[in-house]
């Protein structure tokens, strides 16, 4: 190797350029300080290239198809609806490659140096970026990793590509699937299933765990399995995949349900969704005394690893594993290092969590089983999109809003959606939960009518048996 050229010294080096990197960089560079990104791919990430982004996108294409079918309802007379696969999926690409040259232009804006290449920490300070076999030396005063993760595979699961996809595949089809499996109903998984049962797909959803959605409030999942199921939508909880052989045009699958019943079925293609593992590899972590757990590096509130000067943030360490999550992160780190006063360590339990499958689904803090957990007396509220007259004149009538109190200081613990536009709305919770709004409090806001937000309201109102519309 040709000796590596004496490197420029830079205040903060970020390593990967997705949401939690490119705005950790941003922050930096308007707080005055000298800021590099190091990148092997696109700017953005998997979110802007291959992830949160092209699936709205995607998604915005089958909720029109959608309501074309219910055109009649609301008074118009639509023939013979078709869809253009590969048109679908180039609006899809083209919206993914609009965002990721604007966070281009972004960093020339903010005059950040963009690296192309792959980094390893070699030192204190000090990273090797290696691009076409051309290997750079990179200084930064403060590292920040921000790698992300990718879909964790499964063994005998192995995504081939062309018959078993990750999500990037379910992304970018060459063909329509007349039949589709989903393994795994997180976000991902429902997301896809939803996109593909909306556009005319026999769909089949297997999840190890006992309900959909595990994550949400057990009253949100069955909400959702129950629509789910109304759509077509197969769905087979608390079962495994045991065995999943690749044919000719399609894959046979083997499950196995928890009390050891099997069942046979085909699908033309299988979407595997169980989850990520963080890109901890070749990042020279464990040269530099930084630890890992189960993929993702391991770091204190602050997003500080165990080598002074290096951070991690976003996918790459502890859930939520999420976007907005990532770019706080972002955001706190660079105050951090900048000196910025009243900075404060990001609380997992503000972070609202979307999921954009029809109906959308939206939660941010504790759920109600989580919240009696605790030891605390708790109190719920609820409200129905059927009592909403905006919901009603929407046609989207169908829906729930719950709210989780402690019944002695009023806290708002949790709140959780099932309906329309619920992940535009439960950033008002978020902000609740932030600001640390009291039952009394929000009980006292006076919401706009008529908006699918007085819901939000009323199930705050219901806590205390106060609901005016039900």
């Amino acid at each position: 190797m040709a000796d590596i050229p004496k490197p420029d010294i830079y205040d903060v080096v970020v390593v990967g350029g997705g949401p939690g990197g490119y705005v950790c960089a941003i922050r930096a560079a308007q707080l005055g300080l000298k800021t590099a990104v190091v990148e092997r791919d696109r700017l953005g990430g998997i979110c802007l290239n291959w992830g949160c982004i092209p699936t709205k996108a995607l998604l915005r294409s089958a909720e029109i198809f959608h309501l074309m079918h219910r055109a009649e309802e609301f008074g118009f007379t639509v023939e013979n609806i078709k869809f253009d696969l590969a048109k679908i999926v180039a609006r899809s690409r083209k919206v993914s490659e609009q965002l990721s040259n604007g966070v281009g232009f972004l960093m020339k804006k903010h005059k950040i140096t963009v690296i192309a290449g792959e980094a390893k920490l070699v030192g204190k300070g000090h990273l090797h970026v290696t691009k076409d076999g051309k290997t750079e030396e990179v200084a930064g005063k403060n590292i920040v990793l921000a790698t992300g993760a990718r879909p964790r595979s499964l063994p005998g699961l192995e995504p081939d590509g062309k018959l078993i996809w990750t999500s990037k595949e379910a992304m970018v089809p060459d063909v329509f699937p007349k039949s589709l499996l989903v393994i795994g109903s997180g976000a991902i998984g429902i997301e896809f299933a939803s996109f593909y049962k909306t556009l005319g797909s026999d769909v089949t959803v297997v999840e190890v765990l006992d309900r959909v959605l595990p994550v949400e409030d057990e009253e949100i999942s069955a909400f959702a399995h129950k629509a789910f199921t109304k759509q077509g939508m197969k769905l087979k909880v608390a079962t495994t995949v045991e065995k999943l052989t690749k044919g000719e045009n399609g894959v046979i699958a083997i499950l196995k349900t928890k009390d050891g019943k099997t069942e046979t079925i085909t699908a033309e293609r299988a979407i595997l969704a169980v989850g990520i593992v963080g890109n901890v590899e070749n990042l020279g972590l464990e040269q530099a005394g930084i630890k890992t757990d189960r993929t993702h590096v391991v770091v204190n509130e602050w997003c500080e690893t165990g080598m002074p000067g290096v951070y991690a943030i976003g996918d790459l360490v502890g859930p939520p594993w999420l976007a907005h999550k990532a770019m706080h992160e972002g955001v706190i780190v660079a105050e951090r290092i900048a000196g910025v006063k009243g900075v404060h360590p990001l609380n997992p339990a503000n972070v609202p969590g979307c999921t954009y499958c029809y109906p959308q689904v939206a939660s941010v803090g504790m759920t109600e089983a989580k919240a009696k957990a605790t030891g605390r007396k708790i109190k719920v509220g609820r409200f129905p999109f059927i009592g909403n007259g905006k919901a009603i004149a929407l046609g989207e009538s169908e829906g729930l809003v719950k709210t989780v109190f402690d019944a002695e200081t009023g806290e708002l613990l949790g709140a959780h959606m099932i309906g329309a536009e619920v992940t535009e709305l439960i950033q008002g919770y978020g902000i609740a939960k932030t600001l640390e709004a009291t039952e009394e409090a929000l009980a006292g806001v006076v919401f706009p009518h008529p908006t699918l937000s007085e819901m939000m309201h009323e199930a705050v109102l219901d806590a205390d048996k106060k609901a005016l519309h039900i």
